[in-house]
């Protein structure tokens, strides 16, 4: 119990300003979870959990006691929302390694969204900012609009993850680029760093992912020497 409350209650100072260690120690399992999540490894989904619930404490200043002054409701409903999402990828990453459904034994096989799909997200993100903006502004959250974005784009990319889409990395690179000026603002210093470290990873990650889906892509079936007669 010791060392729970040490976890809930220790605080470091960064530039002046108190700053909980939990924050720290919820994003340290945040990029353990994309790193996991760029080999393509199961383990990616419960590690993220685990800093989902430590930051989801973080956010909710008012009633977990933090020293940041703003509560950021988007972003603590976010980690709800990504552990419920997680359930889902850790069940279809771990079916996927089973049955062997990806060719290189990993637990997906990367492929760009269809067109069809990426509509899908394009739509669900429009539909889904506007509906989360007026809640949040409703709740108090601070910053309603980079707020809604972020936890509109942060579950399309978790759900493009889950489905082995290249494209979820270009969702989370669009959510760091709001993500860091709404923390650095609410002083949410190591927040706003991982989200800075987030977005070079992003970029690494969209590039490892995006090769490997060409690797991975079935070669052409080669034409029948006899095609041109059987045409004819």
């Amino acid at each position: 119990m010791d060392a729970l409350h040490w976890l809930l209650d220790a605080q470091v100072s960064i530039a002046g300003s108190p700053v909980l260690v939990r924050e720290i120690v919820g994003n340290g399992f945040g990029l353990a979870s994309a790193l996991f999540g760029l080999r393509r490894l199961v383990w990616a989904w419960p590690v993220g959990m685990i800093g989902n619930a430590l930051l989801f404490t973080v956010f909710l200043g008012g009633a977990f006691a933090t020293p940041q002054a703003h509560d950021l409701y988007g972003q603590a409903g976010r980690q709800v929302f990504f552990f419920a999402v997680s359930l889902y990828g850790w069940w279809r990453w771990s079916r996927t390694r089973r049955l062997g459904a990806a060719p290189d034994r990993t637990a997906v096989a990367p492929r760009w969204a269809t067109a069809r799909e990426r509509a899908g997200l394009l739509a669900a993100a429009v539909l889904g900012t506007a509906a989360a903006y007026p809640v949040l502004a409703a709740l108090g959250s601070w910053g309603p609009l980079p707020d809604a974005w972020i936890l509109t784009g942060s579950l399309l990319a978790t759900y493009g993850m889950a489905r082995g889409w290249v494209d979820f990395w270009l969702i989370w690179i669009a959510v760091d680029a709001v993500g860091v000026p709404l923390l650095l603002r609410g002083g949410f210093y190591p927040s706003a760093a991982m989200y800075l470290v987030y977005g070079a990873f992003c970029a690494w990650g969209l590039v490892s992912w995006w090769r490997t889906s060409r690797a991975l892509r079935p070669a052409a079936a080669p034409i029948p020497s006899n095609y041109s007669e059987a045409v004819a």
